[in-house]
């Protein structure tokens, strides 16, 4: 990994969700030192603080997507602020906050590697395949609809210019996923998205579907964007979330596709998703989103502190 500066992002983000909490999450990372693990590991860390909503006045209501202005303006201020992260040869990290940051954050992303002739690959670490719209949610939750938007088959209203760059689902890999709607079930191979469910993990293990996506990124020169989830993560193993499905990747398997994403030299951007710190035990699961960080960004097994009983 070339760039050696990191912007730390925050997106008090919790109305996708439809769950109180979420917006706890930025300030739960940063209690647990997700700057210092940085730091350590001899990076140059900003913390640009908290974004803002920005303005959404020209928009109207879009039925079944709840909370839609607020998400639309995090989305807006998202991408730019992510845009402007990576264009100043920075690595963006935003600390969620509930998943619908993601659509700011990827589509800020994919804004990025469109400029530098790239393309932007996802990594989406997550129990859920997110890839509702309004049309298609039986919850009209919004943190159900970030896939879908910034592939480009959720333009339900004029959030971001229709002219912007999308993500090709085909460079959409999803690991960990457990749950998934019917319909969203039906988009996702209708548009070719990659789907490694826990089964998929099971049967090939970690390592090899690890070892299949980075080679694919690497092939393509492109950039990539992971985007990872609390509940990826067992509920045993991470329960500071609002929407836990059991039988998630273990603590092992998810550093080592840490530590692999490091080896690789790949990553370009990151998002910690859906950290409810209400519902945490005594901050266990902010700590581990700062470990699996601090793994992603180069601590090896021998370095990692022992913790006391």
């Amino acid at each position: 990994m070339t760039v050696r500066k990191i912007s730390l992002i925050g997106a008090p983000l919790e109305e996708g969700s439809g769950r109180r909490g979420a917006a706890m999450g930025p300030a739960a990372l940063r209690i647990a030192g997700v700057d210092k693990v940085l730091q350590e590991l001899k990076f140059t860390v900003t913390d640009h603080g908290d974004v803002s909503p920005a303005n959404t006045d020209d928009l109207t209501p879009v039925a079944n997507a709840k909370h839609f202005f607020i998400v639309s303006g995090f989305t807006r201020a998202l991408e730019a602020v992510t845009y402007q992260a990576a264009a100043d040869d920075s690595i963006p990290i935003i600390l969620g906050g509930d998943h619908a940051l993601s659509m700011g954050s990827v589509s800020g992303m994919a804004r990025y590697a469109a400029s530098i002739g790239k393309p932007l690959f996802v990594l989406w670490m997550d129990a859920h395949t997110d890839f509702n719209s309004p049309e298609t949610s039986p919850s009209g939750n919004m943190h159900g609809m970030p896939v879908a938007f910034f592939c480009g088959q959720a333009e339900f209203a004029p959030i971001l210019p229709a002219d912007r760059p999308m993500v090709d689902p085909r460079n959409v890999f999803q690991v960990g996923i457990r749950s998934v709607d019917e319909r969203e079930r039906e988009e996702i191979q209708r548009n070719g998205v990659n789907v490694f469910d826990m089964r998929a993990i099971d049967e090939q293990g970690m390592a090899n579907i690890m070892r299949g996506i980075i080679e694919t990124v690497a092939q393509a020169g492109g950039l990539l964007h992971v985007s990872f989830d609390v509940d990826f993560l067992d509920p045993d193993v991470a329960p500071g979330v609002g929407t836990t499905v059991p039988g998630g990747a273990t603590y092992r398997e998810a550093h080592l596709a840490m530590e692999m994403l490091c080896d690789s030299g790949l990553v370009s951007s990151l998002d910690l998703v859906e950290l409810n710190p209400f519902l945490d035990d005594r901050g266990k699961s902010a700590r581990i989103l700062v470990e699996m960080t601090a793994s992603l960004f180069g601590r090896r097994v021998l370095d990692r502190p022992t913790r006391g009983a």
